[in-house]
C-alpha cells in the first residue's frame, strides 16, 4: 500500500515497544552513509541540518531507511543510525545524545566528540543543549515528558536538536525540531517545527509569542519577596467559585499543591534578569511554571497562551488532524534528492533496490 502524504494529511504517531531487527539496523547504516555522504558533499553541513529539521523530510528519511512511517520508532532509530555514521566518518558533523540515560550523556559527548570537527566552545553547546531539553520538557505542557534527546553540530558551529516526548497514558509521541539557523530566542516561538498527535485543546505554552507579558510577569514575580510570592500563590488559589466557573482558562491550570518554596528563595538571591535565566535555573520544573503562570493570571491579569504548538501532525493521508501545507514541488525535489543519492551511491543492487521500492511507497497528491 502506498504512503499517501496530502495537504491535509496528518501521521498519526503512536509509541512503539519493538526494537528494529539487527539486519535493517545494519541496512539503515549503509543507506545512511551513502545519504549523509552525498547530501553533505553536494550541499554542505548546513543543507543537512535544515533537512532533517523538517519534520516530513525526516520521516520520509526514516522510511527510505527502512522503517515504519508512523512509528514513533523512527525518531529513535533513525538518529540513532545517524549518530553512528557522521561520527564514525569524517563528515563535519558531530552528534551527542540519544534514548533514555543516552540522552543524560549529551554534554560529556559533546565535550568528547567536539575535538573531532576543532570546534570552539563546546561548552556552549554543553549549555544549548540543556536549554532546549529543559524547555520542551518545561514550557510546553501538553502531558509528554521527554525521554529523548539528540544534538546535531557542526565544524562551523551549526546546530540541529531533535528530541521525542512521551505521553504514556495517550500512548502518544510528540516530536520537537529545533535548528540554530534563524533562531532569535530560546523562549520566544524557538522551534522549527513540532509534530505529534492532532493538536489538543488546552496546551500550556509559555514559549508561545502571546505569552510575551505572561513571561515578563512570571520574571518580576520571582524577584519579590518569596513570603510575599508564596502569599500570592495561596491567594491565586482562593476567591470566588464562579471566577474558577466561567474561566476556561484558569480552569486548565490545577495549580501543583507540593511546591518546592526553597526554589523560590533561591530565585530571589539570584534575581534573574531574563526569563531564559529562570529556566536554566536548577530545580525550576513544570510545577514551578504552571505556579508562575497561575500568579501572573489570577493576581496580575497577564494570561500565558493554551495554544498547541503542534504545527504538524502524523497519519496516514485522510485522517483528521492538523493541517500540514505541504509544497508538493519542494517535496518532489526531496524525494528526487532521495533517489539520485540513491542510484549514485556504493550500495549493492540487493540495498539500492530495498531503498528504492520503499521511497516509491511515498507519494504526493
Amino acid at each position: 500500500m502506498r504512503i499517501i502524504v496530502e495537504r491535509s494529511a496528518t501521521i498519526d504517531l503512536p509509541l512503539h515497544d519493538g526494537h528494529a531487527p539487527k539486519w535493517l539496523v545494519e541496512m539503515m547504516k549503509q543507506l545512511a552513509h551513502e545519504i549523509s555522504y552525498i547530501i553533505i558533499n553536494e550541499y554542505g553541513t548546513e543543507e543537512f541540518l535544515l533537512r532533517i529539521s523538517d519534520p516530513l523530510w525526516f520521516q520520509s528519511l526514516g522510511c527510505v531507511l527502512g522503517y515504519d512511517w508512523h512509528s514513533s520508532g523512527v525518531t529513535t532509530v533513525v538518529t540513532g543510525v545517524l549518530k553512528t555514521v557522521l561520527n564514525n566518518e569524517d563528515l563535519g558533523i558531530i552528534v551527542a545524545g540519544g534514548k533514555g540515560a543516552i540522552s543524560r550523556k549529551a554534554p560529556d559527548e559533546i565535550l568528547e566528540y567536539s575535538k573531532k570537527i576543532n570546534l570552539d566552545n563546546p561548552e556552549k553547546y554543553v549549555k544549548i543543549s540543556r536549554i532546549v531539553a529543559k524547555v520542551d520538557n518545561t514550557l510546553i505542557q501538553s502531558g509528554h515528558t521527554l525521554y529523548h534527546h539528540t544534538i546535531f553540530i557542526d565544524e562551523k558551529g551549526n546546530w540541529a536538536v531533535i528530541q521525542q516526548g512521551m505521553n504514556v497514558e495517550e500512548l502518544k509521541a510528540r516530536r520537537y525540531h529545533w535548528l540554530s539557523k534563524n533562531l532569535k530566542s530560546f523562549v520566544n516561538e524557538p522551534h522549527n517545527a513540532i509534530i505529534g498527535e492532532p493538536v489538543k485543546l488546552k496546551v500550556l505554552n509559555m514559549v508561545a509569542r502571546e505569552s510575551e507579558e505572561c513571561r515578563k510577569v512570571c520574571l518580576d514575580i520571582v524577584n519579590e519577596n518569596p513570603v510575599k510570592l508564596k502569599r500570592m500563590i495561596k491567594e491565586s488559589m482562593r476567591g470566588p467559585l464562579d471566577r474558577w466557573l466561567f474561566n476556561e482558562e484558569i480552569k486548565h491550570y490545577e495549580m501543583p499543591w507540593d511546591m518546592d518554596w526553597k526554589i523560590f528563595e533561591k530565585l530571589y538571591e539570584l534575581k534573574p534578569k531574563k526569563f531564559e535565566e529562570l529556566v536554566e535555573f536548577q530545580g525550576v520544573g513544570p510545577k514551578t511554571i504552571r505556579a508562575l503562570a497561575l500568579v501572573s493570571e489570577i493576581i496580575f491579569g497577564t494570561p500565558a497562551s493554551w495554544r498547541d504548538p503542534v504545527k504538524f501532525s502524523f497519519a496516514h493521508g485522510g485522517k483528521d488532524g492538523v493541517p500540514y501545507p505541504i509544497d508538493k514541488k519542494v517535496y518532489r525535489q526531496t524525494i528526487e534528492i532521495f533517489k539520485d543519492a540513491i542510484i549514485r551511491s556504493k550500495l549493492n543492487h540487493d540495498s539500492k533496490m530495498f531503498a528504492l521500492k520503499r521511497l516509491s511507497k511515498i507519494d504526493i497528491l
